[in-house]
Formats: C-alpha cells, structure tokens, sequence
C-alpha cells in the first residue's frame, strides 16, 4: 500500500492542500516512527503500520472547511477523524481508518461528544491499539498551521494545549510521554 499514492487520490498534488497535508503527516510519521522503533525493542509493535498510519491520518481534512489550510470542504474541521475513518473504510483500510477516528486530542469519548455537543457521531473515539496511540502521541507535537513554521511543540506546550479540555487529558500524554517520548 502507497500512503503517498492514496492521499493523491483525492489531494490535487501540489495544492496548498496536499503541501501543508504532506508537510504535517511527514512531521508526525517521522516521530511516531522513531517512537515505534524504540519500542519495538522492548514490545512488538508494527513500525510499517505506524508509517503508513502516520501518513494517512489527517487525509480527511479535505473536506473541512479549513481555508488555511486550503481546505473548502462544508464539514467542522473536528469532523475530518472520522471523515478519514469514512474514506480508509471504503478503501478497504479499516485499521488505518480507525487510526484516523481516533487520533483527534488523546481521544474522545462518547460522554464528551454528548456532553460538548460537539459536530460527531456519538462513539467512543479513543486510541486502543499501541499503534493508535503512537500517532496520536506524535501528531500532538505537530500543528498543520502555516504560521507555525513546523516548530514542534514542547511536551509542556502539548499539556498546556491538553489541559483546556479536561484536567484527564494532560494525564493521558503524560503516560504516552513515559512509554514513547
């Protein structure tokens, strides 16, 4: 499977697009990978997964409406998890879909999909696998805005991030932080 080939599919190469969703998704494949890799010595884990799951994760920003990022699409953009879940499935990736639903924060659950009203299905949206979790870790460091200039964020600016949407979540990284930083 070509990760790169699949996000070309729907991504006009050499769009805005396509630039600042390459530029992320290398940014984040290349930490989650490294993450992989030094895990794998002590745990198994599968680092090829990682990669293309690292590459695809974001591919359903497309259609969000997110200007800045190039993005003219009609949905939130915190609908793009599970609008990548929706193209990977059809793509007969269903693991790789699930890593795309699941990576938004540190997860959310259907309780604060209800509670928040927020623009998703009401499911559980949380990492389960060590896999799911790699990338998640990895794309928190990773901002897609341009004016970022690809800086990558400090564990402290990730739990500061973190912590304006539940005292819980900066926890979560925390442990991530422990097993894969």
């Amino acid at each position: 499977m070509d990760p790169i080939a699949l996000i070309e599919k729907y991504y006009a190469p050499g769009s805005e697009a396509h630039r600042i969703l390459l530029r992320h998704s290398g940014r984040v494949t290349a930490k989650a990978v490294a993450a992989a890799r030094a895990l794998k010595q002590r745990e198994p884990i599968d680092v090829e997964f990682v990669r293309e799951a690292a590459l695809l994760h974001d591919i359903g920003i497309l259609f969000t409406n997110a200007p800045d990022l190039g993005c003219h699409g009609k949905l939130p953009y915190l609908a793009h998890g599970y609008k990548g879940r929706e193209l990977l499935d059809q793509e007969g990736l269903p693991q790789h879909a699930l890593v795309c639903e699941r990576h938004i924060g540190v997860g959310l659950t259907a309780e604060e999909i209800s509670a928040s009203h927020l623009p998703l299905p009401v499911r559980d949206m949380l990492p389960l696998t060590v896999e799911e979790q790699i990338v998640t870790y990895a794309d928190l460091f990773f901002s897609k805005n341009p004016t970022e200039n690809d800086q990558e964020r400090t564990p402290d600016q990730v739990r500061e991030t973190l912590a304006r949407f539940g005292a819980d979540k900066p926890a979560v990284f925390d442990a991530w932080h422990a097993r894969f930083g």
